[in-house]
């Protein structure tokens, strides 16, 4: 019905995906108002952000909260209530609010303030809200902003690269001189894990190890809330690591991508998708993995747990819950966090303690997993002595994984984590993922920027008129056209390098020209 701001450009194809991912896929006889969230494949070329960023938010961003490029996220609020004005007798109605950012928590509690009034007093109350929205800070990692909005001020800090990973959130400051009093979310982005993960906890093991090696699975769920949640609780297990792989917090039929999910002539792709159609199951029975989690229940005190089955036990549409699959998790299962878990339960631990616990066991997991493969990286840089100023830098040396294997007798997860199980099977496994590419990748592309920094470094500690002495024209000549490509590409790239070297290399460039003939300066002056 409407897109505000009217100049947003969305192409048919994305307006179409938008308004079937803003709506339950299956009956849902509920009713009320619920929120989840979707994420969407950009179609047709690529648009211009509206926000200038010259790509220091994603450098100062942590990996999994950087601003996606090809994909959007939609945080959607739908309201069904009893109507018989209405042809069907209910008034059905969406808001949703498109963005590059995964702030799942920030842009949902935004939604609860606007939906309400924007169903009561439509367009002007997006106009006015919209024109507030116009008047905030652009989100810089390590910064606490105050966003005002619809007379509430919400108060968060967004995350930075650099925090200590596990750390408590920095306590909000600021508020002191603001009236009314701030509403302060503690996190952007942290879903309450416990909460999402209840159905499964005595399988966390198992679920982190199918995330960590992007293993295709599907999570049929009742409703989308539960269906988006889960999805996202489930990406976000592996922090620090990036999840590489395409993730799809509810999917429906209607999805352009659908054919290319259900086709049966080829494996799955690596993909998590979140349904809750139970048509799914039908056509998506031949994926390895497939967790179905039914409405919460509680068996006494404790919250009732899914058992792992068959996947030949599949094939009823009144599938029971379960993890459908035949894994068998490398590593033993880690009986002291479900005791702790199950201990916190009993004395009515608040769920945020309860989340505190399994996010902090699952951040100590990924890095007893990956402090050994940065490990390994590290050594593969160059020493700093074997980076001279007049010849390009050395490479860094090929990772090889029977030489990371042998690493680990010595520098293994062994060192840093309980858990007992086959390790190097696991490895293996990793290296044939997703997250393994994009974690290489990632960590290749840093390296290479550190040494091209340290080369600039230095050539600025070099003679260079010592260097000059005995060269000829050209060679002089070709040295002012590489130092010039070299300061473009750094301050393209961002290279981690102070602004005085840099300044520096330009007196060189500028020293260089000047002793050349005039006929030469001339034309290295304006090229």
């Amino acid at each position: 019905q409407l897109v505000y701001p009217h100049d947003f450009r969305l192409t048919e194809k994305e307006k179409t995906s938008i308004c079937y991912l803003s709506f339950p896929d299956s009956y849902s006889g509920g009713l009320g108002d619920t929120q989840f969230s979707f994420r969407l494949r950009q179609a047709g070329s690529a648009r211009a952000s509206p926000f200038q960023d010259d790509g220091s938010y994603n450098r100062e961003a942590p990996l999994p909260l950087q601003r996606e490029a090809a994909h959007y996220f939609g945080y959607v609020y739908f309201r069904q209530v009893k109507d018989s004005s209405m042809r069907r007798g209910y008034f059905q109605k969406s808001l949703v609010l498109v963005s590059r950012l995964p702030y799942v928590n920030l842009f949902q509690c935004l939604l609860q303030l606007i939906a309400p009034e924007y169903f009561d007093k439509l367009e002007p109350c997006l106009e006015a809200v919209c024109n507030e929205i116009d008047q905030w800070p652009p989100p810089v990692p390590g910064q606490t902003l105050n966003l005002p909005v619809m007379g509430v001020v919400i108060q968060v800090r967004i995350p930075s690269r650099v925090d200590k990973a596990g750390s408590s959130p920095v306590k909000q400051c600021n508020q002191e001189n603001l009236l009314p009093a701030p509403l302060v979310l503690p996190s952007v982005h942290e879903l309450d894990l416990f909460r999402c993960f209840q159905p499964v906890l005595i399988h966390i093991q198992m679920l982190w190890e199918l995330m960590l090696l992007g293993e295709p699975m599907v999570v049929m769920a009742p409703s989308p809330t539960m269906s988006s949640e889960m999805v996202l609780a489930l990406t976000s297990c592996l922090a620090p690591l990036r999840y590489c792989c395409d993730f799809r917090p509810y999917f429906t039929i209607h999805d352009s991508e659908f054919k290319e999910y259900t086709t049966r002539t080829q494996a799955p792709p690596n993909i998590l998708v979140g349904v809750t159609n139970p048509f799914f199951i039908k056509t998506l029975q031949h994926w390895p993995h497939i967790l179905r989690v039914g409405e919460p229940r509680m068996a006494g005190d404790l919250p009732k747990q899914v058992k792992v089955k068959k996947l030949a036990k599949l094939k009823t549409l009144d599938t029971k819950p379960g993890i459908y699959t035949s894994y068998k998790t490398f590593l033993h299962k880690d009986k002291t966090l479900i005791k702790r878990l199950l201990k916190g339960i009993q004395r009515k631990r608040p769920s945020e303690v309860q989340s505190a616990l399994l996010r902090r066991h699952l951040l100590e997991l990924t890095q007893s997993f990956i402090i050994p493969l940065e490990h390994y990286m590290a050594s593969l840089m160059p020493l700093q002595r074997a980076i001279t100023p007049w010849k390009n830098p050395p490479q860094i040396r090929p990772f090889c994984q029977e030489d990371f294997m042998k690493s680990l007798e010595h520098a293994g997860p062994q060192l840093t984590c309980v858990l007992k199980g086959d390790w190097l099977g696991l490895y293996r496994r990793f290296f044939k993922s997703p997250n393994f590419d994009g974690w290489f990748r990632q960590r290749h592309r840093e390296m290479t920027q550190k040494l091209e920094a340290l080369h600039l470094e230095a050539i600025c500690e070099a003679d260079i008129v010592a260097w000059m002495k005995d060269k000829s024209e050209v060679e002089i000549v070709d040295l002012v056209l590489k130092l010039r490509e070299k300061l473009v590409r750094a301050r393209c790239q961002h290279l981690p390098v102070k602004e005085e070297t840099l300044q520096r290399v330009s007196l060189y460039i500028d020293t260089i020209i000047g002793s050349l003939p005039e006929d030469l300066q001339a034309v290295l002056h304006h090229p």
